[in-house]
This record gives structure tokens, C-alpha cells and sequence, in this order.
């Protein structure tokens, strides 16, 4: 059974695209990367440089945006939520948004504690919105699905917010913190989106781009030919695509997804311009991207942007944090999660195993490749990060 399977995108578009448009109007890329410089304990994450691995892959370069340390968080998911919660809060507050800052929330923080925040999550963004919200002076309450970590919701309750595990998959929490926000005159605060729920999200990938800035930053005068990013609900992969496009970028793009939650591959498979969802029990180790429904407004970016879209098997997602955590001599280590480390397992088994010679020719993978990949989060469950290290590896690395 094949680990991989690679749907490229018969519906992308060559012309402008409004929808980026309307997600990063002219001036958001700095109003967001302002607001994120202004919170205590800001540091761009590191760029690593694999020349050891590209060398030894056959391209031209391999670089990994690791976001282990972004916050203390061991997660990107703070970059979006932080955002958003501050554009919520100022405007609540009757605060411009134009230059949005900590100092000048927190100055106004007292008139803010009524507000509380709810949001579905499998780890990482909920532990981002209970942060924000106790660094602001609100209150957050978090639905987790079955099968959560107990290191995940004891991360989350250590910022004191409310978090529980319910009796259903990330798509039934969503829909539970939806009517709570409704019966209760909460604040819903989701990275996906549906008709009549697009502010907030638009916010939150808004919040999103600080990566690709940075990246960018890093890389100096250098750009990828080819960036792989994840997909949970989509807000990542079409937020980082919109600021590479708004860039003048338009490098090979690939969207990466668990098998047992691939509902962008699902999409693209029909090939009716439609969104499609994967319900059900979702047992994939790669818990941040175990989402079934796509967000209507990343679908819609991705459907016309993105150039395939790549379900892979848990076995990849552990290749790569292997590979990470034990790279080749003269590389230094990433610490990368089960989400964090898939699209490196995938670039590593498209140049390396013969069975997808045919996809990595189509990619265009070669000796002139630049390969910008994407490490969500660092060990966000230890023990099973350090489980994972120990055991022998799959393959040849």
C-alpha cells in the first residue's frame, strides 16, 4: 500500500486572484509582523540550513522554518491566535487597529476581563489562545476531541483556561464551541471558517504570514523553488501561500496531509471545484492536522493556488521526526513533532525511494531544487517525542 499519494491540482488558475487579496489587503503583511515584535519574549524562530541532507538528496538546498521555540509555545499556532485576539480585544475596546500593539491593549487590559474566548483544538492552538487570553487579562475555555494527550490539555490548563476532552472527533468540538459562543455570548475564535464565520479565521491567518515574513527575512537574497506546507483545516497552507503570492513569489507549491484526514486531497481527488469533508474517527498520530472539514476560505485559495495536494502515512510523519532529531553529520537538529516533521519525511521519501520516482519528476525535484519546508511544532507530547527517537529508524537515514 502506497504511503503516499499525490493529487496535482487540474483546477489552478495563472491569473491574479482576488481571495488573496481579500485576506491580505495592502499593508497587512507589516501591520501583523509589527503586532507580533511588540509581544514579550518575541524572537524570529530559526531558518535551519540542511546542507548536509540536500547534499546527500541530490537539491539544491533544504531549509526548515522550525517553530520549537516560538514563545515557549513549541507551536505557530500563537502567531495566528495572538492576532486575532488582539484585533478582537482592540476593537471591543474601541482601540484602532491601524497600529495595533501589546502595550496599548494591555494599557486598556482591565476593560477587557468580561471577554471570554472559546475555540475547539487538538493541542496547539488551544494552548495559543489560553496564553494570549492570560496574557491579556481574558478568559478562555477549550474543547479538545477524544484521544487528546493528557500533556496537551495539561499544557493548555497550565494558562488557565477551562479545557476538556469530549466524547467526539475536532469537527463535533468545533461545532460545540460554535453553540456555546452562542448560548453564552462568547467569542469564537477558530482558525476555520464556514458562511456567516470568516472574520476571526481571516484574522487568525493573517496572523500566520509572521512566519513566511521571517522566512523570507532569513533567506536574504535566496528564494525556494518548492514549499511544502501542512493542512489541518487549510488556514496555514493557504495563508503562507497568500503572502508568498503577495511577495511576487510563485514557486512549486505542495499541500500535506495525514491519509486518515486528507479532505484537501479528498477535494481535489472529486475535481468539482467543490469542499469535501472526511468524517469519522481520524487515528493518525499527526493530531494537529487530524481535521476533516476544510475551511471554506483556504479551500477556495488552495483549490486555485496550490499546485498538489499530498496525503501521507503516519510512517512518513516518523520519518521525519527521525530525521530531524538525527540528521546527517555536519546538520544541526530539529526538534519537530509528529505534524511538524511530515513534509521533511516527504521530501526524504520522494528523493529516496524509488517507488515515487514519477511524483518527485513531476514536482520537478532536481539538483537545481531550493525546498522551503515548514516544522510546526517541536515535541509537543515529550515522552512520545522521545519514544519516537529511540526506537530504530524506518529505512536507511
Amino acid at each position: 500500500m502506497s504511503e503516499i499519494h499525490c493529487k496535482f491540482n487540474s483546477r489552478r488558475v495563472s491569473g491574479p486572484d482576488g481571495k488573496v487579496d481579500e485576506v491580505l489587503p495592502g499593508g497587512t503583511l507589516k501591520s501583523v509582523i509589527r503586532f507580533h515584535r511588540s509581544l514579550p519574549g518575541y524572537r524570529p524562530t530559526p531558518l535551519a540550513c540542511l546542507e548536509g541532507l540536500a547534499s546527500r538528496l541530490g537539491i539544491g538546498g533544504l531549509w526548515v522554518k522550525s517553530e520549537n521555540e516560538r514563545f515557549d509555545l513549541k507551536a505557530f499556532k500563537v502567531l495566528g491566535a495572538s492576532y486575532a485576539i488582539g484585533k478582537v480585544t482592540a476593537e471591543r475596546l474601541g482601540l484602532e487597529s491601524k497600529d495595533l500593539t501589546f502595550d496599548r491593549i494591555v494599557s486598556h487590559s482591565g476593560e477587557g476581563e468580561g471577554i471570554t474566548f472559546v475555540t475547539a483544538t487538538d493541542g496547539n492552538h488551544g494552548r495559543a489562545v489560553a496564553w494570549t487570553a492570560e496574557k491579556l487579562g481574558c478568559r478562555a475555555v477549550v474543547y479538545m476531541p477524544k484521544g487528546s494527550s493528557s500533556a496537551r490539555l495539561n499544557a493548555i490548563r497550565g494558562h488557565g483556561a477551562e479545557a476538556s476532552v469530549i466524547d467526539g472527533n475536532y469537527d463535533d468540538a468545533v461545532r460545540l464551541a460554535a453553540r456555546h459562543a452562542d448560548d453564552r455570548g462568547w467569542v469564537l475564535l477558530q482558525d476555520t471558517s464556514w458562511p456567516g464565520y470568516e472574520e476571526i479565521p481571516t484574522y487568525i491567518m493573517q496572523g500566520y504570514t509572521t512566519l513566511i515574513t521571517e522566512s523570507f527575512d532569513q533567506l536574504g537574497g535566496e528564494r525556494p523553488t518548492h514549499i511544502f506546507v501542512q493542512a489541518g483545516v487549510g488556514s496555514l497552507a493557504a495563508a503562507v501561500l497568500c503572502a508568498v503570492l503577495k511577495k511576487g513569489e510563485r514557486p512549486w507549491y505542495g499541500v500535506v496531509e495525514p491519509i486518515e484526514a486528507a479532505c484537501f486531497h479528498k477535494s481535489s481527488v472529486a475535481d468539482d471545484g467543490a469542499a469535501h469533508a472526511v468524517t469519522g474517527d481520524m487515528p493518525t498520530i499527526m493530531a494537529g492536522l487530524a481535521c476533516g472539514e476544510p475551511s471554506n476560505i483556504a479551500w477556495e485559495i488552495l483549490r486555485d493556488n496550490a499546485d498538489a495536494f499530498i496525503a501521507c502515512s503516519d510512517r512518513v510523519a516518523l520519518k521525519g521526526m527521525r530525521l530531524l532529531g538525527r540528521p546527517p553529520e555536519g546538520d544541526l537538529p530539529v526538534i519537530s513533532g509528529e505534524s511538524g516533521a511530515v513534509t521533511s519525511g516527504l521530501v526524504y521519501e520522494l528523493l529516496s525511494n524509488a517507488n515515487y520516482a514519477g511524483p518527485a519528476q513531476e514536482i520537478g525535484l532536481n539538483e537545481s531544487s531550493r525546498v522551503l519546508v515548514i516544522s510546526t511544532e517541536g515535541d509537543t507530547d515529550p515522552q512520545f517525542y522521545r519514544e519516537t527517537l529511540k526506537r530504530k529508524s524506518v529505512g536507511t537515514i
